[in-house]
């Protein structure tokens, strides 16, 4: 990581930053092999670290369907950037929690 980098990664933090950047950094979070869509693998990775892997593979499977269903659009198996901003748009608090104060 370069310095301009690592400075990009804080900027998306700041309280300033426009909802469209915070809301493209959150996806690159959960997108975890960076395929840039959200799949089955991304959300099974998530939910372990989230949960610290205290769920059976049972419950990860169910929220790995819950979040499809309420995610996916298509029905293509997947969760695209522009899905993922969708789901964004119905959390009103999205701002004021994807940010750190210093």
């Amino acid at each position: 990581m370069t310095f301009d980098d690592f400075l990009d990664m804080l900027n998306v933090f700041s309280e300033n930053c426009p909802r469209d950047v915070k809301v493209y950094y959150a996806f690159k979070i959960y997108d975890f092999d960076g395929d840039h869509f959200i799949t089955t693998y991304d959300i099974e990775q998530t939910t372990a670290a989230l949960t610290r892997n205290e769920l059976t593979p049972e419950e990860i499977a169910v929220v790995c369907d819950k979040v499809l269903e309420e995610a996916n659009n298509d029905d293509d198996g997947k969760v695209s950037l522009s899905e993922f901003q969708q789901v964004i748009s119905r959390a009103p608090d999205f701002l004021a929690t994807f940010h750190v104060r210093i």
